[in-house]
């Protein structure tokens, strides 16, 4: 287990709730990876990478709501510049994202 936070640390963190518009191939990636284009309603949209090829195709993550975090620095992998951090839980290679059980709005806030 990591050192213990305070509320006042865990409330910095930009949790948010987008949908995936848009999959792209990502081969300049050191490890397999697909860029994302994600929905965040009034928070605009943003573009990531996730390393999250072993569990999906990019068919499946079309309009798929996921969870991320906003207000982290934007990131320079390769020559795309990620614009957040897309979450998921850490299973060896596999990553699965983490998202609402049922559709939200876009740009919700994650308590």
């Amino acid at each position: 287990m990591n050192d213990t936070i305070t509320f006042e640390d865990f409330s910095k963190v930009d949790l948010r709730v987008g949908t995936i518009i848009e999959v792209n191939d990502f081969p300049e990636a050191r490890n397999p990876a697909y860029q994302l284009t994600i929905d965040f309603g009034d928070f605009g949209i943003r573009k990531t990478s996730a390393q999250i090829t072993t569990l999906y195709k990019k068919e499946d993550l079309l309009e798929r709501q996921i969870v991320a975090v906003l207000n982290f620095p934007r990131k320079q992998i390769a020559k795309f510049m990620s614009e957040c951090l897309v979450l998921g839980a850490v299973n060896g290679k596999d990553v699965m994202l983490l998202n609402p059980e049922q559709p939200v709005k876009n740009g919700s806030a994650v308590n």
